[in-house]
């Protein structure tokens, strides 16, 4: 199948794309890859591909069965050990803001501000949220792992209880601006 009407972060129309859905401890995923590697990885609720006829080819892909195994073994260990090919399409500087993503190691966190400033362009704070938010391949490109300067979890297109989710799978330290550090909490407790 070729897909139709791209949007910057969307699929290319001029691309053979296979697809398939695949289950996770967290919810059912829609993947698609091209020859090239995979293109879209996204948590689908409503409406699962299989029941819309005709939007993905769901023939065989080298690609989407090596995502398959490598997503199994990632919900089972907590270890993000991805070698499958990628294809993301989006613009020069979403790839870039999706290119940082991937160095943020399994387990650590980053802010927004934080990946500004690692692709050169620290006023574009909010740019950078729109690329995160645009990324086509969830988990594989982890933006789930950027989170507010105050520690906070922002959104998430899965669903900020998936986000939750998957950053307590690879050991993230994590609390909100209303609940702080379990060392924080202590201290007011014993100060009142």
């Amino acid at each position: 199948m070729t897909a139709t009407t791209p949007r910057p972060g969307r699929m290319s129309t001029d691309v053979d794309i296979v697809g398939r859905t695949l289950d996770t401890p967290i919810g059912p995923m829609l993947a698609c890859a091209t020859d090239r590697g995979v293109c879209r990885l996204e948590f689908v609720d409503a409406d699962p591909p299989d029941a819309r006829p005709g939007l993905i080819d769901t023939g065989p892909s080298e690609h989407l069965e090596q995502l398959e195994r490598e997503i199994a073994a990632y919900f089972k260990t907590g270890e993000a050990r991805f070698t499958v090919g990628l294809d993301p399409r989006g613009t020069e500087f979403q790839r870039s803001v999706w290119n940082v993503l991937r160095t943020i190691p399994c387990g650590q966190t980053r802010s927004y501000a934080d990946i500004a400033r690692a692709i050169g362009r620290p006023a574009a704070v909010r740019a950078v949220a729109r690329a995160n938010g645009d990324n086509p391949i969830a988990i594989l490109i982890p933006c789930h792992r950027v989170i507010g300067s105050d520690g906070t979890l922002t959104g998430y297109g899965g669903g900020l209880w998936r986000k939750e989710q998957l950053l307590h799978l690879e050991g993230a330290r994590l609390f909100a601006s209303t609940d702080p550090p379990s060392e924080t909490r202590n201290r007011r407790s014993t100060t009142r």
